[in-house]
């Protein structure tokens, strides 16, 4: 079972948020806020946030910016997870990705399920790496940020967390890119 090794130092990450949304702005960002909001208070640091429209390549270059920006560690996106036709978030994901972290999506299913029933398919929550950075892409809905931040992300970006994390691993994310 997963706990908290009390004896180890807690290690922020930088994260940046995404909200990706046609309608919204950062003054009724309720998805963004919730994020920001709990990276925040986790005594993380909120690199950076930004809102784009659900245009497939301008979110595949905001997520390709912050993997290239040293001051950028993880990346959450907001929105844009459905099935709809607009929806075009995990298809700019996979567009960045060089290694997809199949589970999250399974996890965040499980996750959802209990809140949401059956509804929890028509969502496409994705992770990823990309250049030595996290990305993930939750649903739109405060909600679903809610829980994938408090079920899975925050204990994952903990780096007391047991048996294992992400943070740990966080150095040796782009090694195949380092010379030899």
């Amino acid at each position: 079972m997963s706990r908290i090794d009390e004896e180890k130092p807690f290690v922020p990450v930088r994260i940046a948020v995404l909200t990706v949304s046609d309608s919204r702005s950062l003054s009724d960002d309720r998805s963004g806020d919730v994020l920001a909001g709990r990276i925040e208070a986790a005594g993380h640091t909120l690199a950076d946030r930004k809102i784009l429209t659900d245009e497939r390549t301008e979110i595949a270059a905001q997520l390709s910016h912050w993997c290239d920006d040293a001051e950028v560690d993880v990346v959450i996106s907001t929105g844009g997870t459905g099935l709809t036709g607009r929806d075009v978030t995990v298809e700019a994901h996979r567009d960045v990705y060089e290694k997809e972290i199949d589970a999250f999506g399974t996890v965040f299913t499980f996750v959802s399920m209990k809140k949401i029933g059956t509804s929890a398919v028509q969502s496409r929550a994705t992770g990823g790496v990309a250049r030595g950075t996290y990305l993930f892409a939750l649903p739109g809905s405060p909600g679903a940020c809610k829980d994938a931040w408090d079920e899975i992300l925050a204990p994952q970006l903990d780096y007391r967390h047991r048996p294992c994390n992400f943070v740990e691993i966080l150095p040796r994310l782009d090694e195949h890119l380092r010379r030899k």
